[in-house]
């Protein structure tokens, strides 16, 4: 097989937000190839074990699953596998509530739940069978140069990749980011993501739980059955101390922070933790580069809205790729800017949001305390207000 090394689009890291993009445009004539490092995307989560579950869970927006299903990577997924987010409730730390409902929001659920590595495998699947995609992976990247006319990518093993641009999906610590020389010093939330799954003693019924505590942020979304995922957010001391925990100790402790809303929690998935950060670039775009998902930006994850944002980002970007009309050169200066100025709206109200948040809930002073969770109360009468709140989210 002969190996197309000349291409209009070149996209670094196979990540969700990578093969999202590349799945995006396999019906519109652009010659692609998709560089991944990690020699395994593809685990056979067909097999998984009904108590085999995935640490990292995603909550999928209705947009994200839209953008998902015309790839056709969602119709892949084992429905028994995810979980509908059919209501929210939030609340803050003198009992101030706000609760969001699907009916009340006139969608069909707030947010899809599942499993990081099931949806990798079925983005995965569709990628095998694109004929306008080159993959290589495992593969390395060596060398990034930018010119007037083209972008050149040298591999680690001397293949040389040219293409009219190059997106960079390549996570929070971007390889390519730095080749283009875009930067910014990231914003350290003295926070850990604790994440683990358990079974409950009592039914979610398609509830996603948060709670607002001075010192952290705990999160339960739901799973199939009698089961959830867990997200708290706290300092990096807490967050040894969770990890130090027994199984037993851990669900008891958990139990307890969720006001034992679920009943008696058992760990049905290890905890593991990752620092929590923000990252504002002053640009997501550079001579024949365009960056999208923790490429481009990183927030807190209590808005659940990370990978949605990301997933935003590939939408947006495959949409002005297909619709440039006559310019062929799909790394134009003109098309690049137009994909910024689309999407900076988005990445920094949700990125404003969730630092607002964050500071406002995890701090003791009294007159925030009693300000935030009277905001909470009030909110929570105004439909109206709500809506606008989540129509953000559900994109």
């Amino acid at each position: 097989m002969i190996l197309r090394m000349e291409f209009d689009v070149v996209i670094i890291g196979g990540g969700l937000v990578g093969a999202s993009l590349a799945a995006a445009l396999k019906h519109n004539g652009l010659t692609l190839a998709l560089v991944e490092s990690q020699p395994q995307l593809m685990p056979g989560n067909a097999l998984a074990s009904p108590e085999d579950w995935d640490s990292r869970i995603y909550a999928i927006s209705p947009g994200s699953r839209s953008f998902l299903e015309q790839s056709g990577a969602w119709s892949l997924l084992d429905a028994s596998r995810i979980a509908k987010v059919e209501a929210m409730r939030v609340f803050g730390d003198t009992g101030a509530e706000l609760e969001f409902g699907a009916y009340q929001m006139g969608v069909a659920e707030l947010a899809c739940i599942l499993e990081n590595r099931a949806l990798q495998y079925a983005l995965w699947q569709v990628l095998q069978t694109q004929e306008n995609l080159t993959l290589f992976h495992p593969a390395h990247c060596g060398e990034l140069k930018f010119d007037d006319e083209a972008a050149t990518l040298v591999l680690e093993d001397g293949r040389t990749l040219k293409a009219k641009l190059v997106v960079g999906a390549d996570g929070r610590d971007s390889w390519v980011r730095k080749q283009a020389g875009i930067s910014a010093a990231p914003v350290d939330y003295q926070q850990h993501g604790v994440v683990a799954n358990f079974n409950t003693d009592k039914p979610h019924r398609g509830i996603a739980y948060q709670w607002f505590q001075p010192d952290g942020i705990l999160a339960l979304l739901p799973l199939p059955g009698n089961r959830v995922s867990m997200v708290w957010s706290v300092s990096p001391g807490q967050s040894a101390e969770l990890l130090a925990l027994t199984h037993e100790e851990l669900g008891a402790k958990v139990a307890a922070a969720a006001q034992h809303t679920l009943g008696s929690m058992r760990v049905i998935t290890p905890p593991a933790a990752f620092p929590l950060r923000l990252l504002v670039l002053p640009q997501i775009i550079a001579a024949r580069c365009a960056l999208i998902g923790d490429a481009a930006h990183n927030m807190h994850p209590l808005a659940g809205q990370g990978v949605n944002t990301g997933f935003r980002d590939a939408r947006q970007l495959a949409q002005i790729l297909v619709e440039r009309g006559a310019q062929h050169d799909c790394g134009d200066a003109q098309l690049l800017r137009r994909y910024q100025r689309k999407r900076k709206e988005d990445i920094y109200a949700m990125q404003a949001a969730t630092y607002g948040l964050k500071h406002l809930f995890n701090n003791d002073i009294p007159l925030l305390r009693a300000a935030r969770n009277l905001g909470l109360n009030a909110t929570n009468r105004f439909i109206t207000l709500k809506k606008m709140l989540m129509q953000h989210a559900l994109n």
